[in-house]
Formats: structure tokens, sequence, C-alpha cells
């Protein structure tokens, strides 16, 4: 069976906003936990379940005309919400049918919510969506664990407009995976936090516009969870301030080790590594430093061996990897972390050690894209969360696991998620200047696992900047206005 086709990916700089800071992501489980926690602090089900209908109605008011729409309930509490949905609608003079695939268990919110429905009720088929302008999607919430198939695949498929409620039915909301059919939605509504499963690929295409409605469950309940996945915004980090006493030995030395043939790699890393707030910057040559020294004026060219290098201290944070070839970095490499430095590893280090994840460990941060990370660890598979904190764990490094949905995973289990990268970011070099301002970070003294989640927010956020039409040059000029928003 062949894979279902995408819609275009979608880019929504505004859900950065949106989320207010509240970064922390809920797997299905834990919701249900935060549910159950809410209740205990005096927020029953019935009362939180108002709340999300009326939230969802809120949202379609907002963002939708007035048109013909179909509520399409299920049995559990994702169908409760639709039936609270379709009621406020239909007061407020929408044209408003509702579809039950089954009735809601007896006793349960969603039969309390499903006995004030007076409005029409139809058959849940195909037929009725074809006669709807929007259909509002209640069947399946986040904890799905069986297929969608059959009638109701059959039934969201023709739909014309989705409004997904916490998620498009059909996809886990732990990994952003479909199990059998999801519908595209044009609108998703979500409550207190967002799931991984919204922004993790193809998830956050499928939810279209994500809103996140507050229905009244108070943040404490966060503390018996203690979520270990987030958003990657920018409360989980704060960049490194400067200070009347600060100078270039204090914001720190990071070395890039430059390669002979492409040498274009190296300099644009030196170059972000300069720009993210490094004090001083050197390339390492390892041949071709007539080329380098033709570069910024502004970063040293040392041509000394790289054991003579490492006997100053001062030279605590390096890059190796970019344009340095693979037989260089299974040299390179290897003595760097003998010599108890902080590595930033990337591109040809992880062509140096195919096969072997073990060599990897000490460094820092690691930061293949998808075909550099099965090339040392094997296929992500599918799950990419999953496989990105499984190479954390073997390496103890964190592992940024790059794509337009980049995974930053510590060797703890944290693990951030990155949405603040445009389409147009995917262009040559990029990875380099990714791994620059990684480095640059972390010689000021930021912990590995903050440095590689601000070095991927600011990273997304300077491609924004930058518009469509970006080549990697236009990146350096467009890091500094990303930091000017974030300092």
């Amino acid at each position: 069976m062949a894979p279902p086709a995408w819609h275009a990916p979608t880019f929504d700089p505004d859900l950065i906003d949106r989320l207010h800071g509240r970064a922390d992501l809920l797997t299905p489980i834990e919701m249900g936990q935060a549910d159950q926690a809410a209740a205990r602090h005096g927020h029953p089900g019935p009362e939180l379940m108002e709340a999300a209908g009326r939230a969802v109605a809120r949202a379609i008011q907002r963002h939708i005309g007035r048109c013909r729409a179909l509520v399409l309930a299920g049995p559990g509490n994702n169908g409760g919400d639709g039936y609270i949905a379709a009621r406020l609608l239909a007061q407020d003079g929408w044209p408003v049918r509702l579809a039950a695939l089954a009735p809601p268990r007896e006793g349960s919110d969603a039969a309390g919510a499903a006995r004030l429905w007076f409005g029409p009720t139809v058959p849940f088929t195909p037929a009725e969506v074809h006669r709807s302008d929007v259909v509002v999607d209640a069947v399946f919430g986040a904890g799905l664990t069986r297929r969608v198939d059959g009638l109701v695949a059959e039934t969201l498929k023709v739909a014309k407009r989705v409004v997904a409620i916490d998620v498009p039915s059909g996809l886990d909301g732990a990994t952003g995976l479909p199990l059998g059919y999801a519908p595209a939605a044009k609108l998703t509504v979500s409550f207190f936090r967002l799931k991984p499963g919204h922004l993790l690929l193809p998830g956050r295409d499928l939810c279209g516009r994500i809103e996140l409605a507050d229905i009244g469950i108070p943040d404490g309940v966060l503390d018996g969870i203690a979520p270990r996945t987030f958003a990657n915004l920018p409360t989980l980090w704060r960049l490194p301030a400067l200070t009347a006493e600060s100078h270039k030995y204090t914001r720190g030395h990071v070395t890039v080790v430059g390669g002979a043939t492409m040498t274009g790699a190296a300099r644009l890393a030196a170059e972000a590594a300069r720009r993210a707030g490094a004090g001083m910057v050197t390339i390492a040559a390892r041949g071709a430093g007539d080329t380098y020294r033709s570069g910024e004026p502004g970063v040293l060219v040392s041509e000394a061996d790289i054991g003579t290098l490492l006997h100053d201290d001062r030279r605590k944070v390096w890059v190796c990897g970019p344009g340095l070839g693979p037989d260089e970095a299974r040299t390179v490499f290897p003595a760097l972390i003998a010599a108890n430095r902080v590595v930033v590893g990337d591109a040809d280090v992880f062509s140096a050690f195919t096969g072997d994840p073990d060599a990897l460990r000490g460094a820092a941060v690691l930061t293949p894209h998808a075909g550099e990370f099965a090339r040392v660890f094997g296929a992500p598979a599918q799950d990419r969360l999953s496989a990105a904190r499984d190479a954390a764990a073997r390496t103890g490094a964190v592992v940024l696991l790059k794509g337009a949905d980049t995974i930053i995973a510590a060797p703890d289990g944290r693990a951030a998620i990155n949405f603040s990268a445009p389409p147009w970011l995917a262009t040559a070099g990029a990875g380099d200047v990714l791994s620059g301002i990684i480095a640059g970070l972390l010689a000021q003294g930021m912990p590995a696992w903050e440095a590689a989640a601000a070095g991927a927010f600011l990273h997304g956020r300077a491609a924004a900047l930058a518009g469509q039409g970006l080549v990697v040059e236009d990146l350096l000029p467009a890091l500094i206005r990303a930091l000017a928003t974030e300092n």
C-alpha cells in the first residue's frame, strides 16, 4: 500500500507566540494524568469538557465563516467535546448537524454532554460529509492505539475542510505518526499543553493551524508529571549575558578544524561561532592555509598541528567535521576527545565512524541529519524522537537530529522539538552554520543541551528573518537580528 500523500509542509512562525512560553509537551498518557490531577484540584471532568467544547466553538467562529457544519463524534471524551462545540455553534445560529459513530458510555462525561444536544442527528456516512462545508473531527483523540480505516476513514476522506479536536483522528499524539488514515486539518484545537505529535512530522502538517486553549487545568499539575519532552521555546534556555567585565577571553575560544578541500564549510562554522558571541575563533587549517587566510579578517588561522594547539587550555571548544574529510576526522576527533575538549561533532565525523556509535562517546553535541544518523546508529525508522533519545543515551552526548522537525535529545532523557525553521532553510551549508552557532554558545558557558536547543531555535529564526530565496550566506547577518530578538 502506497504511503499517503501529505499536503505541502506548513510553517507557522506565529505558533511560537501563541504558546505563550508553554513549552511542556505531554504524551497522551501524561495528559490523562493531568486531567485526573485537575479533578483532584477541584476541576472535574464535565467542567473541563465544557471549557474544551467552548474553546473549539470559539476557534471555529474566529477562523471560519458561518457555514454548514457537521460534527463527527466518537464515543469517548473527544466526542464529548464535539457535542458541546455543536451545541454552542447552534446557539450562535450556525446550521449544525451531528453524526455519532457510537453512543458514549452511559454515565461518562461524554454521555452528559450528549444529553444536552437537541439538534439534528444524521448518519455517520460520507454522504452526510458531502453535504457539509466544514467537518468538526471529534471522533478519536491523541491516545488512539489502533488504526483508523473502514467507515471512519472513508467518511473523513471526503471532507472539504476539517477542524480537529485535540488531533486529527488517527494521529498518534506521542509520535506524530498516522495510525492508518488521518485527515489533513485546516485547524486543530488542543488543550492545556501540546503533545509531541503536534510538532513532529507528519503530525505538524496534518494539524494545520494549531491553537492551544486554556481550559482551567492549573499549571501545578505538571509538578507531579515532570514532562521530559518540550517545544523548543526560549523559556528552556537563557542566552549568555555580557557584563562590564566581559572580554574576549571570558567569551571563550572556538577552534574549527578545517579541511584542505571543502574550505567553505569550516569558514561558515567559524563565522557563525563569532556571530553567536565567541570571543575568539580559530580555524585549525589542515592544509589550504592561504585559502582560509583570504576569508574574514577576524577569524584566526593556524597551521600548527592539532597536538600543539591542544597545549593551549583556552581552546576548550572545538568543531570537528564540516568539510574535514572522513580520514582526517578519524584521526582528529579521538584526539580532541582524549584531550577532554568540548566537541561539536558534525558532517564527516559520521562518515568516519560508520556503524560505530561508541566511537562518538565523549562529544558534547552531535548534529547528524537523517542520513548521517542512519550511517552511525542505523535508520531511525519512524519514531525519530525515541531514536534520538536512544542515541544520546548510547553516546553520552546531546544528539541534535536535524530535519524540518529537528529533535534535541540529552543523555538524561530530555528532548526538545524545534519548529522555528522555515522550509527554505534546506540549503547547502546551513548545517555548518548550525554547528558554529552551538559552538559559540558553548564557548560562553551554556550547558550542552541548552546550547544545542538555543542554536537550533536561532538558526531557524534567522532563516525566517532572512526570508525566502535564502542562501547560506544570508544566515549570518540574519543571525544578528535573531539574537537581538531573544536578548
